[in-house]
């Protein structure tokens, strides 16, 4: 080895070790952090000390996820792994993949018979004690079904199409099964879900409002009968959030306003708060920008509108159901919206006080296979 080789190894010695210094001077200096907004989750705090924690494993287990959600310039040093890995013609990352005209898609396997009869078997258990409340049942596809041209080639991702097959194989005939796969498939070339956020967008939700209210008997409200309003178009959503894929556009939102305008009550009922619209527009200036409807996730919600027929509806959910609920507000007087994810009440008894004419079951595909919450509907 030449004097040249050693002296430019030793450099590169001094420089990494330097390097290494620094950074684990900045991350004492640095602050913690308590939510990170590019990521919109909130992160790990510094673990309590215990000499039982320690000799479980569990100290040093929640002290690594500490150091990696609290290492300084966290923001940076992901944007920077996600571009080398485009560089190097990744396509994924975090179970989301790099789509064609900057869609970000998420990952989707396909469910095991058993997680499909399980959550069919928690609808019908809640069907045979409520027989007499009318029940709807959509399960929506997401831009992983209906979007997989934008795919890239060969990504190893389920099939919707066939487990939204299976399940409405399997729910009761006096359970109607909404299908909006064939009205979102012919429409696919609109923009029916954002680029940068697992949901489908207010159009998307516009198409399959018309789907149910053919179903319930409904008239549904022709597009012309309301203002489209673009309230937003700085949007990073979920999934720009969850794969650390940066230089992406921002997506817009819009809102659907009825143009004539009626009153309404938005009750958050285990908060004790209230609201007059179903839009809670000062999200708009927050990182998650589609809490703008219904104000995000709630245990239970209470609308109250005042229409003349008097109908109440229950909606059993996840977040797929709130950019759909404002359409559903211009048919009913009252609408319960619960999150199984959050609501610790009975459902059972909710349904006998509240007196509901009909109840609707809506979930993404993704979300209902993946979240077990649908299984302690009786509890």
């Amino acid at each position: 080895m030449t004097t040249y080789d050693k002296r430019t190894r030793a450099v590169t010695g001094l420089l990494f070790l330097l390097f290494i210094l620094m950074v684990a001077v900045l991350n004492i200096l640095t602050h913690d952090q308590a939510f990170s907004e590019s990521e919109n989750r909130v992160l790990e705090r510094k673990p309590p000390f215990s000499l039982r924690s320690l000799l479980a494993g569990k100290f040093t287990s929640d002290y690594e996820t500490y150091i990696t959600d609290q290492f300084a310039f966290r923001d940076v040093w992901i944007g920077l792994k996600t571009d080398a890995d485009r560089v190097m013609g990744k396509k994924d990352s975090n179970g989301v993949y790099m789509g064609k005209d900057g869609y970000l898609i998420q990952h989707f396997s396909s469910p095991l018979d058993a997680e499909v009869n399980d959550r069919v078997q928690a609808i019908h258990s809640i069907h045979q004690t409520t027989p007499d409340l009318r029940k709807y049942f959509m399960l929506v596809p997401t831009a992983a079904a209906l979007l997989r041209d934008k795919l890239p080639s060969y990504a190893p991702i389920g099939d919707e199409h066939a487990a939204l097959n299976r399940v409405r194989q399997l729910v009761p005939p006096d359970i109607r099964f909404v299908d909006v796969y064939p009205a979102l498939f012919a429409r696919r070339e609109e923009a029916i879900f954002y680029k940068t956020d697992h949901h489908w967008t207010s159009k998307g939700a516009y198409y399959a409002y018309r789907v149910l209210c053919k179903q319930m008997g409904i008239v549904p409200k022709d597009e012309a009968a309301f203002n489209i309003r673009q309230v937003t178009d700085a949007f990073y959503g979920s999934l720009y959030s969850k794969s650390g894929f940066r230089h992406l556009q921002p997506d817009r939102i819009d809102l659907y306003l009825p143009k004539e305008e009626s009153k309404k009550k938005v009750e958050y009922v285990d908060e004790g708060r209230t609201a007059a619209s179903i839009y809670q527009m000062d999200n708009l200036a927050k990182k998650d920008k589609y809490a703008v409807f219904l104000n995000g996730n709630h245990a239970l919600v209470r609308i109250t509108t005042g229409h003349p027929e008097g109908k109440k509806l229950l909606v059993m959910k996840d977040s797929y159901a709130n950019s759909l609920i404002p359409f559903l507000a211009e048919h009913f007087a009252e609408i319960d919206v619960v999150d199984l994810r959050y609501y610790e009440g009975s459902v059972t008894k909710l349904i006998q006080d509240r007196q509901f004419h009909d109840m609707l079951f809506l979930y993404n595909v993704k979300t209902f296979f993946e979240d077990t919450s649908i299984l302690n509907i009786m509890e």
